[in-house]
């Protein structure tokens, strides 16, 4: 377990969160990769300070592919507030807004650290204020009962967790 998560920070989130909270449409993790340990998918991490919860956003190299998605929607709706385009360690990641999930700190695996400096890994700033607009967005339109933004069913985590906060709080 990560302890003091920071938010604009990246993570991988336990297995233990998968069995807590099953969702058929939660990215699952990647412990593996063709034989070799690569731990997958990785996670943005937005703190809803309304909450204190973390909504984690997934991040994937397959650019063209969410590219085409991204443009599809914008066809459709004009603009697409779910999946970003920014830089993680200089390559072009997707990030997948449509995939966030809210968690909570006891979920938190590990810190994705660059190998070459020891240092956590961040966005910049320009690009980490456009995720917060955006995920503050969605996930008030969500909170408002618009359906079909994200995939996993998150009211329900956030539900579940929420409990689990207030339980924790009393204690």
């Amino acid at each position: 377990m990560v302890e003091n998560p920071v938010a604009g920070g990246f993570y991988f989130i336990s297995d233990k969160f998968y069995s807590d909270f099953p969702d058929p449409f939660l990215m699952p993790n990647k412990a593996e990769e063709d034989g070799l340990e690569h731990n997958r998918p990785c996670y943005y991490a937005y703190l809803d300070s309304k909450t204190g919860l973390y909504w984690v956003i997934p991040i994937s190299s397959k650019i063209e592919k969410y590219r085409k998605i991204a443009e599809s929607k914008r066809k459709r709706y004009g603009r697409c507030d779910t999946i970003l385009f920014g830089k993680v360690l200089g390559r072009n990641s997707a990030f997948l807004i449509q995939n966030m999930f809210p968690t909570t700190e006891e979920y938190f695996e590990s810190q994705y650290i660059n190998s070459k400096d020891g240092v956590p890994v961040r966005v910049d700033g320009a690009f980490e204020r456009e995720l917060g607009r955006s995920a503050r967005k969605v996930i008030a339109l969500v909170h408002k009962g618009q359906s079909g933004l994200i995939f996993p069913d998150v009211l329900t985590i956030e539900h579940k967790l929420g409990k689990t906060i207030k339980e924790i709080s009393h204690e």
